[in-house]
């Protein structure tokens, strides 16, 4: 048998030529740049992450409304307008369900990112409200953007929201307590893979009403009573995808280029809360989202190794909105107060939230999932009448004690707690600025909570604004 190769000469050796093609002597490489390649990169900017630490409602808003005074980028990065924060900035109270808090900062650009689901009537309905109580939200079209990758909620999804938890109701005799936004049957479109995202709605019209259509008549054929009005809906976001395409960006792009470039400061708000994740919340009384610190990466397409800081928002007290287990809850006088002098009303709903005793072991474990840098407490000053405060230390189960936060929600609603019981100081702490000026059973209600959990508190909140929060290192 014949062969091609040819025999050639390179450096005293012979090396066989294939087929007459010359060879190629390859460079040496640059022993300096191989290296330079082989140390490990330290990130240029790194994301400063809020997350919520109990059930929701802790005050997250606030604490990003702090830190994104000087931030160049404040991001949400999972949930939808089930999620409801409230900034009070120069008395005007600005409630946010979409926006991040971080769009009254003139000088930020805000991101809504791929995890998050949208409702684009509800978007731009939230803005004209904002706009109409104060001039924070002037220009927030300028310094607002939004994912290309980002699912679309439409107005069915929440129909069909309602009708499963009608559903759940007469089935089982209970439902969820959803916010009925349409979340989870959007998030459900998502995962089924025949969900529509913004790019489908800025780029050819005429292609994404065949999705439109598609996904409609699906939602119709297992929901016959639903009530869709598909031309009204599709005239409706013609429109929004006008107002929408200056908004829209490549997320992934977007947020490389921030992370690498320039030094900035970005900030990532998480909405819900660590107990209320679908996958680490009290199943299934959860969101459909991931609200813990993995969500960062997945919802904005954020490498873990750029997140930096991950603080936690711990409420002195805990509250949750609509059922599920509460082991520490108090349906008594004393959650009558708590509810009643933290003014305990769903943002989103309007609801009213039950109320009880700060459980440190169900705070503990959303530390356990997230890795916190340090915790915001807000809302002591809610505490300030009570002769003594009862903390949530262990939970016990048949009279034996439970090492760990169960995920088996059967188990939680037969815990018993075991309290730690501290005394009250009985006086106002509203005025104070600095940790010296809290009184003494306050400032051991604080370290209490940081012994157990071995996380400093960073910032203790006393009140409605944002001088009220007290930074204590």
């Amino acid at each position: 048998m014949a062969s091609n190769s040819t025999m050639a000469n390179v450096n005293g050796r012979e090396t066989v030529s294939l087929n007459g093609e010359p060879v190629v002597k390859r460079p040496r490489e640059c022993s300096s740049q191989v290296t330079a390649l082989r140390v490990p990169k330290e990130p240029q900017n790194k994301v400063t992450v809020v997350l919520g630490a109990q059930w929701g409602d802790e005050g997250k808003g606030k604490v990003v409304d702090l830190l994104a005074m000087d931030a160049d980028i404040v991001c949400r990065c999972q949930g939808g307008n089930n999620a409801g924060h409230t900034v009070v900035v120069d008395s005007v109270e600005y409630d946010f369900h979409l926006l991040p808090s971080g769009v009254l900062n003139k000088k930020a650009v805000s991101f809504i990112g791929n995890g998050v689901v949208i409702h684009l009537p509800g978007l731009f309905d939230e803005a004209a409200k904002n706009l109409q109580k104060g001039k924070g939200l002037q220009g927030w079209e300028e310094r607002l953007k939004i994912s290309d990758r980002a699912h679309i909620v439409f107005n069915f999804h929440q129909a069909v929201d309602g009708i499963q938890e009608q559903q759940r109701q007469q089935q089982e005799g209970k439902n969820l307590g959803t916010t009925k936004k349409g979340i989870g049957p959007a998030y459900s479109s998502k995962a089924a893979r025949n969900g529509i995202r913004v790019c489908d709605l800025v780029s050819d019209f005429k292609v994404f009403q065949d999705k439109f259509r598609m996904l409609a008549e699906h939602f119709l054929t297992m929901y016959p009573n639903l009530n869709i009005d598909i031309d009204g809906e599709l005239e409706q976001l013609k429109g929004y995808a006008e107002r929408l395409r200056p908004l829209v960006t490549d997320g992934v792009y977007f947020m490389h280029k921030a992370l690498n470039g320039p030094s900035k400061k970005i900030l990532v708000e998480g909405a819900n809360a660590a107990l209320l994740d679908i996958d680490f919340g009290t199943y299934p009384f959860v969101t459909s989202s991931n609200c813990t610190v993995g969500g960062v990466c997945t919802g904005l397409g954020v490498p873990p190794s750029y997140v930096g800081r991950v603080y936690g928002v711990v409420k002195a007290y805990t509250t949750r909105v609509g059922v599920g287990a509460f082991p520490t809850e108090q349906d008594n006088e004393t959650g009558d107060l708590l509810q009643t002098r933290g003014r305990e009303f769903g943002v989103t709903t309007g609801r009213r939230r039950r109320c009880g005793w700060l459980d440190l072991i169900l705070v503990r474990y959303a530390h356990m999932v997230n890795g916190f840098s340090a915790i915001a407490l807000t809302k002591l000053d809610i505490l300030d009448t009570l002769p003594e405060i009862k903390v949530g230390v262990a939970y016990n189960v048949d009279g034996k004690p439970l090492p760990s936060f169960p995920a088996n929600m059967d188990v939680l609603t037969r815990v018993s707690v075991e309290y730690k019981t501290l005394p009250g100081w009985c006086c106002s702490t509203e005025a104070a600025r600095s940790f010296e000026d809290l009184p003494s059973q306050a400032q051991s209600y604080i370290r209490f909570i940081e012994d157990f959990l071995q996380v400093p508190v960073k910032w203790v909140g006393v009140g409605k604004s944002r001088e009220s929060m007290i930074k204590l290192f």
